[in-house]
């Protein structure tokens, strides 16, 4: 393999000829073989981390730091990247130490190699266009880092909103399909009183949408950046009206609504939007997979279960049993959620850990981030469009359940009242004969009144029983 010499704080190391990244990349990569998932994993980062550089460059020539051809050539290899370019060339480990410092030092090299190929110069001639002199003027990882961590979250964020809105439509089409099957509606896994099987669905459709709206409050947060911070907050080595001036380039760049942080210190070492943020995944998190279980319980069986459903077979479930269909959809929506889970206590646990002027542990504090929310993206469309989308009901399954339910007698309540209906509730239980039955036995209530007081819009919407 052919390689140059490159030169940094510990001496010379050679990296091959052709790479992109250079000397402080190819240490990072021996320090930190942990994942073995590379930053180029999370597009939205690399292309975030080349925005924040088009936008530092495009301040520093505005003030008069940068010259303007130089400025141009990493502009353009910026936008190159954002384009989907030079992503197989950001190879450092997402965990890492050093508080992000490889992930900038990557870029910058990307970034510098690329602008001096362009600038028709050779890979590795830092004389005419440096990582740190040039791609990084004005910047420390501190502020670099955190700015494109931030950016990254948004987009990525804005396409899991998107994923939870085909889901929350899939479910509230099937809440309007679903409408006239009647069911019994449990609590504590015991019969309690009738619904429909739309009504069902339809909560899962307004907790998707509910969910939807704490997840575009807790985003929010993040449009606060500390770019133009440098080191601690100080603006160290920033000339006058650089953060202003990167911020306004940076909004252009992305079309985000970003402003600087009020007090660029506190912006710089806290990580509270992010415990928020990752609080909110955990919520849907934790909602959508109380959905997955009620969609496995509802079509569990089928013939020795409850039934009341039909989850869309798109697999053989069993190596050794014929016929088997497993809920495998559900599932594997519910094991995104328990990492989901999992990643909001490092995610808590990272920000806990920073102490002073800075948290270290940004990287883990990203890696998590982006595990919970592009999987959690993942899962909704698939269980929208290879689950939800397909499910069909059992309607006179649910029907028998609600005709042979003691939970019915509920519904008779302001009809015969509480002791007779205990009475009645009794009596169906110890013989299993049905509440309908043992009521018009009685004399309790006219054949005709009862008959409206079952019907299925009158159990299920009480206020327009007559």
């Amino acid at each position: 393999m052919t390689t140059r010499t490159e030169h940094d704080l510990l001496g010379d190391k050679d990296v091959p000829a052709d790479a992109y990244w250079g000397v402080h990349t190819a240490r990072a990569l021996e320090n930190f073989p942990i994942t073995g998932t590379a930053v180029s994993t999370y597009p939205h980062l690399v292309n975030a981390l080349a925005a924040v550089k088009e936008a530092a460059a495009r301040a520093n020539a505005e003030l008069g730091l940068l010259p303007p051809r130089i400025a141009d050539a990493i502009a353009t290899v910026c936008q190159e990247i954002r384009g989907g370019a030079l992503h197989d060339q950001f190879i450092v480990d997402v965990i890492q130490g050093g508080a992000g410092t490889s992930t900038n030092m990557n870029a910058n090299e990307v970034i510098a190699n690329r602008a001096l190929e362009l600038l028709g110069h050779a890979k590795g001639d830092y004389a005419r266009v440096h990582p740190n002199e040039h791609v990084n003027l004005s910047q420390s990882t501190n502020d670099a880092y955190p700015t494109a961590v931030n950016v990254a979250t948004i987009t990525a964020v804005h396409q899991l909103s998107a994923a939870m809105r085909v889901l929350e439509r899939a479910f509230a089409a099937k809440a309007v399909e679903f409408r006239d099957v009647l069911k019994m509606g449990r609590t504590q896994l015991q019969d309690a009183v009738p619904m429909t099987l739309g009504q069902e669905f339809g909560s899962y459709a307004v907790m998707l949408g509910e969910d939807r709206q704490r997840l575009d409050e807790a985003v929010a947060l993040l449009h606060e950046i500390n770019l133009g911070a440098t080191a601690i907050g100080t603006g160290l080595n920033t000339p006058p009206g650089y953060a202003a001036a990167a911020c306004r380039h940076l909004v252009a760049i992305t079309g985000l609504p970003l402003t600087t942080a009020a007090d660029l210190v506190e912006a710089t070492q806290d990580c509270g939007a992010f415990v928020h943020l990752s609080g909110v995944l955990k919520r849907i998190a934790v909602k959508l997979s109380k959905t997955c279980n009620d969609l496995r319980l509802l079509s569990s069986g089928p013939r020795a279960g409850l039934n009341e459903i039909n989850l869309p077979p798109v697999q053989a479930g069993s190596s050794i049993m014929p016929g088997k269909i497993n809920p495998v959809i559900p599932e594997v929506v519910n094991q995104v959620a328990f990492e989901v889970i999992g990643n909001d206590v490092a995610i808590t646990m990272a920000a806990e850990a920073g102490q002073l002027q800075l948290n270290a542990f940004e990287p883990i504090i990203l890696h998590s981030l982006s595990e919970s929310i592009t999987h959690l993206r993942a899962a909704c469309l698939v269980l929208a469009e290879r689950c939800v989308a397909g499910i069909s009901a059992n309607p006179d399954v649910t029907r028998g359940y609600v005709e042979n339910s003691i939970g019915l007698v509920t519904a008779l309540n302001p009809a015969i009242g509480y002791a007779a209906a205990t009475e009645i509730a009794k009596e169906a239980l110890a013989t299993g004969r049905g509440v309908a039955e043992l009521v018009l036995e009685r004399d309790l209530v006219p054949a005709e009144k009862l008959a409206a007081l079952l019907r299925p819009e009158n159990l299920a919407n009480p206020t327009a029983t007559p």
